[in-house]
């Protein structure tokens, strides 16, 4: 059983967002034509609080994209963005849903960002993605969505963790930082993940 994993295609990624991933809207095309040839599809959600600890409005001793510590982790200073009920945080419209079986939400707790639909960053809470896609029978796992470098990429990376068979697609799927992304692609490679698309 093979499944695809639509990562965070909400308005606050897409341009004119909060959080804009260049390009963003440009994943959602190929996304929507290839949700036919997999058994299992699922979504994965951000879903801030307004005080989350990743906004700059809550750090304002610190610039956007700075690296702090926060529980013990390094966190990024975002821009405040996908929102709980927010116009932002919704996913976009022009993406297909019918084929939608669940949406996992993640980044719901202040104190801890979850760039991977499975854990958050600090592998404190589990999403139940995981035990959702084994009790659907999946093996295999394809990853899209936005952004590359940081949501996709860790949600693919805890998929082969979970023992799945991994891969991203590359035509549906955006990054913030291309050249990022290019580096995190090898680690992935060397995990045993492939790329497909």
């Amino acid at each position: 059983m093979k499944a695809l994993i639509i990562v965070d295609v909400q308005y606050d990624f897409l341009p004119n967002g909060r959080l804009p991933v260049p390009e963003g809207d440009q994943v959602i095309a190929p996304i929507n034509r290839i949700q036919g040839n997999y058994d299992v599809v699922v979504a994965t959600q951000d879903w801030h609080p307004p005080d989350h600890q990743s906004f700059v409005s809550q750090h304002p001793e610190s610039n956007l994209y700075d690296k702090i510590t926060v529980q013990g982790l390094e966190q990024v200073i975002w821009p405040d963005h996908c929102v709980q009920g927010s116009v932002g945080a919704g996913i976009a419209a022009d993406l297909d849903t019918y084929l939608v079986a669940a949406i996992f939400r993640k980044g719901m707790d202040r104190e801890i960002d979850s760039y991977s639909g499975f854990f958050d960053n600090g592998y404190r809470k589990d999403t139940g993605l995981a035990g959702y896609l084994q009790a659907k029978g999946v093996d295999e796992v394809h990853v899209c969505g936005v952004a590359a470098d940081y949501c996709v990429f860790f949600t693919a990376m805890d998929s082969l963790r979970k023992g799945f068979k991994t891969a991203i697609v590359l035509e549906a799927t955006r990054a913030i930082d291309p050249h990022l992304f290019a580096t995190k692609l090898d680690l992935f490679r060397a995990e045993g993940g492939t790329v497909c698309g």
